[in-house]
């Protein structure tokens, strides 16, 4: 008979795998900075927003924090790498001000990350304390980051187009949501875990819900106007992690 370890394990495995995607996804956005030498009219505030993110749960998932959790930490150790590259890249690329913004929201990062993990240390005792507080932490940016495609599903309602919400993002993000729910559903049981990943399984699915409604309307339109050409944009949605 197959353990609930071992299917946990492989369940967080396939999540890593997923989440890994994600992290990736905006490569295209960066090689066309670095190829056109410029950031245009990009923004830092995802990839500055996800390394904070990815920290916290990095810190979750130590043995001092909240054990059995070494999956959570490794693909977050990963998230942190790809967004300091990303914001390196963008830093490199930027104006002044851009790169005044990066150095001034990092650095509020880091003193907000040092004084929550001195706290969690040095006041809070004993694991289900600091899984407590570091978790509800975790949750809020997690849900932040799961919640951020709204503006472009309310876009896609208003426009009746799919253009701006491309479809593996969309399916990435439910299928990695769904992973992380059942990883946090197997013993040892994990709500913090299972509340942000939950909630971004259903914004995926709503997400894949309003491609199939409008989907179709973009290519009635396309075929109707006879015109080719199709414009993309790569969004940064999610992360997750976890």
């Amino acid at each position: 008979m197959v353990s609930a370890a071992l299917v946990r394990t492989v369940i967080g495995i396939i999540g890593n795998v997923i989440s890994f995607g994600l992290f990736f996804s905006p490569a295209p956005t960066f090689y066309r900075i670095i190829k056109k030498k410029s950031v245009e009219e990009f923004k830092p505030d995802p990839y500055i927003a996800t390394v904070l993110n990815c920290a916290f749960w990095v810190f979750y998932g130590l043995p001092f924090v909240h054990p059995h959790s070494v999956l959570v930490v490794t693909i977050n150790s990963v998230g942190l790498v790809f967004e300091f590259v990303y914001l390196t890249i963008f830093y490199i690329y930027a104006t002044n001000k851009g790169r005044r913004k990066v150095l001034l929201f990092l650095g509020l990062e880091a003193v907000f990350f040092a004084a929550v993990a001195l706290i969690t240390l040095l006041v809070l005792h004993g694991t289900h304390k600091r899984s407590l507080v570091v978790g509800v932490l975790c949750d809020i940016f997690n849900i932040m980051m799961y919640v951020s495609p709204l503006t472009i599903m309310a876009k896609v309602i208003k426009t009746k187009s799919v253009e701006y919400m491309p479809f593996w993002l969309s399916l990435t993000n439910f299928l990695n949501g769904v992973c992380w729910t059942i990883y946090a559903l197997i013993h040892p049981f994990d709500i913090y875990v299972l509340v942000s990943n939950g909630i971004g399984a259903l914004s995926g699915l709503i997400q894949l819900i309003l491609y199939a409604c409008y989907c179709s309307c973009n290519n009635g339109e396309k075929n109707g106007d006879g015109d080719d050409t199709v414009s993309t944009t790569v969004a940064k949605g999610n992360i997750e992690l976890v």
